[in-house]
């Protein structure tokens, strides 16, 4: 099933990207995880009832209907553009018009580093959405949630930068768990993969 199909069965519209007339070299284009690639990674990563999901750049709500749509899960996306986060919620209303939604789907428009990561959120996803110094501080205020409320976290990159990779592996306590290649586009492109950092209580 193509992005279009899975957008018409989920009765939302997050399609192509976007880039911004003044963007900023802290932030990226938006652009929407593939959903083949979220195939590939769910079947190879394990979701449990009580996983709470943040997606960090979620732009028009993709993921977190997604995963919300196939575990019953909740989920929270951050986004910083009014305009996308107006069209998630949109797809937010039409999603929630076809399923008796378990779980929790919601958005938050605001910056990265002011989501305050609350105590049950213990999954966080990354499509590179910011620079390596945005992505710190958010880690960083991941973890102080952490030492508060004593819990193991997972952090999952789609397409990682090496920056950010660096970040976690010397300069974090995240240690390397997974990574989860998409096939046929990883043949082509080394960054078409996943790896998941995870944080032990």
């Amino acid at each position: 099933m193509n992005d279009k199909e899975m957008d018409r069965l989920l009765r939302i519209k997050t399609e192509g990207n976007r880039q911004w007339s003044n963007q900023s070299s802290h932030y990226n284009r938006y652009e929407a995880t593939p959903y083949r690639a979220l195939d590939e990674l769910f079947q190879n990563y394990t979701v449990e009832k009580k996983d709470v999901f943040i997606d960090y750049g979620c732009g028009k709500g993709r993921f977190p209907i997604y995963v919300n749509n196939l575990f019953g899960v909740s989920a929270t996306g951050i986004e910083m553009k009014s305009s996308l986060f107006q069209e998630a919620l949109e797809n937010q209303a039409n999603y929630m018009k076809k399923t008796k939604m378990r779980g929790l789907v919601r958005f938050e428009c605001c910056l990265a580093e002011d989501y305050e990561v609350e105590a049950t959120d213990n999954r966080f996803y990354f499509f590179n959405p910011f620079s390596s110094e945005i992505f710190s501080n958010v880690v960083n205020q991941i973890l102080r949630s952490c030492e508060a409320n004593n819990r193991s976290v997972d952090i999952i990159l789609y397409y990682p930068t090496s920056d950010y990779i660096a970040y976690l592996n010397f300069r974090s306590p995240f240690t390397f768990a997974k990574e989860i290649r998409v096939p046929e586009l990883y043949d082509q492109n080394s960054n078409e993969r996943f790896v998941i950092y995870r944080y032990e209580s």
